[in-house]
C-alpha cells in the first residue's frame, strides 16, 4: 500500500535477492517489482540488460491497477537495476541464522575521506558508549528511575509516535503544540533532527531493500545496524538529499530543531547533573542512550533478517515478538511495512504494540484524529494467497 499523505506515494521498486529465491532461480539475479503493493512477481533479469519490453507485458498483465507501465519500468532503471560489476562478489555469503544474502559490503572506516558530520556522528555515539560504561559503579535507584522514565519518554513518545508514525508516516493527526513536544521528545533521543530522521526513513520505505536503501542488511548486519551512520556523503549518494520532506521543512519548528540539534540534548545532560550528580548524568545520558540506539538500530537490522512474514511485501521486512516489547510495537515490521499509513503495526489483538495504545487514547480523548487503519480489502490485497 502506497504511504499516504507524504510526499512518498509514488511505486516502491525492491530489488533483493533472499537466499532462498536465489537458489530457486539459479544465476540470474532476480528483481522484485512491488507497485503499490499489487500482485508483486519476481521477475528474473539478465545479467546484462532489462528487456523492457518483456516487463511491460508481464506488469501489465500482473498489474492493471497501474496505469504507467513505462514510467516504472524506468523508476526501476534508475532505482539500481544494473548488474553488479564482475569485479564485485555477487553473493558474500548468508547472514548468521536467516536466508538474507549479503550483496556488498560498503568500508565505511577506512579508504574514504571522513567529513566533519561523520566525525561529529562518530564522536557522540562513541562518547555515549564510553560513558554508559561508568553506569554499574555509579549506579542509583533515582538514577535508574530517571534513565527508565526519560527513555520512556523519548523513545515512545518522540521517536515510536512522533518521528516514526505521525511524522513520517501522518497516520494520524495531532494539535500543533502537541506534534512539537511529542517531536522536541524525539530530538532528546539522539537520533539526529526530525527532517533527517523523517527523510531517512521515508527513502527506506521508498527504496527497501534495493541498492537504494540507506540501510539494508544487504550490505551487512553491521551496516545496517550503525555503521550507514557513519558516512553521510554515502547516504546522500543513496537517498539524493532530502528532498522528501518539504512538509517539514516549511515549519520554522523544525528547521529550528535541525539548526540547533546538539544544543537540546547538552542542555539535558546540564540540567541532569545539576539534579542529581554525576550518576544522573551516566545513567540519564549514557546507559539510557547507548540502549535506546540499539533498540532502535535493531528495526533496521534485526527486524529485516529475523522473524516471521505475515504479508507479502516485496522486501525483506519481518515481524518479531521480542523486538516488538523492546520498541514498543514497532517489531512488527512486516505489518508495518504492508500498511505503512497504519497507526495501529500490531494487528492482531495479542500483538502488543505500546506505541498504538497510546495513540488509541489520544483519539478517545479528542487528540488524535484522521488515525489511519488498513480496511479488510487492503489486507486481502497483501495476502500471501491474493
Amino acid at each position: 500500500m502506497a504511504l499516504m499523505t507524504s510526499p512518498l506515494t509514488k511505486s516502491k521498486p525492491c530489488l533483493f535477492l533472499p537466499f532462498t529465491h536465489a537458489k530457486k532461480l539459479g544465476s540470474p539475479p532476480a528483481i522484485l517489482l512491488n507497485y503499490g503493493h499489487y500482485n508483486p512477481k519476481f521477475l528474473p533479469l539478465t545479467t546484462n540488460k532489462c528487456k523492457k519490453e518483456k516487463l511491460s507485458s508481464l506488469l501489465d498483465a500482473s498489474n492493471k491497477n497501474y496505469s504507467s507501465t513505462k514510467k516504472a519500468l524506468q523508476v526501476v532503471a534508475d532505482a539500481g537495476n544494473a548488474p553488479l560489476s564482475e569485479a564485485e562478489p555477487r553473493n558474500l555469503g548468508k547472514i548468521f541464522l536467516s536466508d538474507v544474502v549479503v550483496r556488498r559490503r560498503r568500508q565505511v572506516f577506512w579508504g574514504r575521506k571522513w567529513n566533519s558530520s561523520d566525525i561529529v556522528n562518530a564522536g557522540v555515539i562513541s562518547a555515549v558508549h564510553f560513558l554508559s560504561l561508568f553506569g554499574p559503579f555509579y549506579f542509583t535507584w533515582p538514577a535508574f528511575w530517571v534513565a527508565l522514565g526519560i527513555g520512556i519518554v523519548t523513545g515512545l513518545l518522540g521517536i515510536t509516535l512522533s518521528f516514526h508514525r505521525n511524522l513520517s508516516h501522518r497516520s494520524f493527526k495531532l494539535p500543533k503544540w502537541l506534534e512539537y513536544f511529542f517531536a522536541y521528545c524525539g530530538v532528546q533521543a539522539l537520533q539526529r533532527d526530525p527532517i533527517f530522521w523523517v527523510s531517512t526513513h521515508r527513502h527506506h520505505h521508498q527504496f527497501c531493500d534495493s541498492e537504494r536503501d540507506p540501510h539494508s542488511p544487504t550490505e551487512g548486519f553491521w551496516f545496517s545496524h550503525i555503521t550507514w551512520l557513519f558516512d553521510n556523503n554515502y547516504i546522500t549518494e543513496k537517498c539524493g538529499g532530502q528532498n522528501n520532506v518539504g512538509d517539514l521543512e516549511k515549519q520554522p519548528f523544525y528547521k529550528f530543531m535541525q539548526n540547533t540539534y546538539f544544543l537540546h540534548p547538552i542542555a539535558l545532560g546540564v540540567l541532569l547533573y545539576a539534579v542529581g550528580g554525576f550518576p544522573f548524568l551516566v545513567w540519564g545520558m549514557g546507559v539510557r542512550t547507548a540502549l535506546a540506539l540499539h533498540i532502535t538500530w535493531l528495526i533496521n537490522s534485526a527486524s529485516h533478517l529475523w522473524g516471521k512474514r505475515a504479508w507479502n511485501t516485496g522486501d525483506l521486512s519481518r515481524n518479531n515478538w521480542w523486538l516488538a516489547l523492546l520498541t514498543f510495537g514497532e517489531g512488527w515490521h512486516n505489518n508495518h511495512h504492508a500498511f505503512e499509513y497504519s497507526a495501529r503495526h500490531g494487528l492482531e489483538w495479542w500483538q502488543i504494540d505500546m506505541t498504538w495504545y497510546v495513540v488509541r487514547f489520544l483519539q478517545a480523548i479528542g487528540l488524535a484524529t484522521d488515525v489511519k487503519l488498513p480496511s479488510e480489502v487492503q489486507k486481502q490485497r497483501m495476502a500471501f494467497n491474493n
